[in-house]
């Protein structure tokens, strides 16, 4: 429940439109919803501002499903990160008005178009092709949080000159997300040019030594950039997720 449906619920009762019966059937799972394989924590909205997001990977579509439908009468935004497409069309075959995102393996569902709440612009940047599914879930993460986002993809340090291309728009981003696979190299470059943070994410892209992320989380881990901070390999969305924190500060 996000405080927009509380305050709408409190202002029923208060016209009398709506019963303190009712309205306590109503807030009964204001806390957590136990429906045995999941504890749907509805109250994240009001703590946090944006509600639970539901990790697909490793559910059935059956277990989505149920938790999509619990949670859709108190939300006005649904985010669902890494599913595949076969639980995406039975999601849809359920919920029609849902979005997949093939591209970023992600499922949204919204109530209404999501209002700006970011102060600035936030630019999300890959490295290489290969590491635009792990930039377009950052991207898409950071958009539906309310925020205004641009996006570069294919500027690796293999060509760097075509990173050089868009610096007009890396200089006027608030927050910076760069994805980066191989070496990982790219988002030292781009923290050295900018006094805005940067976000960094490891891909697992990459050959053999690459160690399915780890060169890269290793790398830029040890940046001598110092307005760098690292997330997990392949984390898109949490890399999204927290440059809308920041852009509302």
């Amino acid at each position: 429940m996000n405080i927009e449906s509380l305050n709408k619920l409190l202002h029923s009762v208060a016209s009398g439109n709506l019963s303190v019966k009712k309205a306590a059937e109503k807030l009964k799972h204001i806390s957590f919803e136990d429906i045995t394989y999941a504890h749907i924590d509805h109250n994240r909205s009001l703590r946090k501002g944006f509600p639970e997001v539901i990790f697909g990977q490793g559910k059935t579509s059956d277990q989505i499903i149920g938790i999509l439908g619990k949670m859709i009468s108190q939300e006005n935004i649904i985010l669902i990160t890494r599913i595949n497409r076969h639980n995406a069309d039975k999601v849809i075959s359920h919920f029609p008005e849902v979005e997949y995102c093939e591209d970023a393996n992600m499922v949204v569902w919204r109530k209404h178009e999501i209002p700006i709440h970011g102060k600035g612009t936030i630019v999300v940047i890959s490295a290489g092709t290969s590491d635009i599914p792990v930039a377009r879930e950052a991207y898409l993460t950071a958009k539906y949080m309310g925020n205004k986002v641009e996006s570069i993809f294919d500027v690796g340090v293999a060509g760097i000159h075509r990173l050089f291309h868009h610096k007009k728009l890396i200089n006027k981003a608030s927050v910076l997300v760069v994805v980066a696979g191989m070496e990982g190299a790219l988002p030292s470059v781009i923290a050295g040019m900018v006094n805005s943070p940067v976000i960094a994410v490891p891909t697992s892209i990459g050959y053999g030594v690459n160690f399915g992320g780890l060169t890269a989380l290793f790398a830029m881990l040890n940046s001598c950039s110092s307005n760098i901070a690292v997330v997990n390999i392949d984390n898109g969305f949490g890399a999204g997720y927290m440059a809308s924190a920041i852009n509302r500060v």
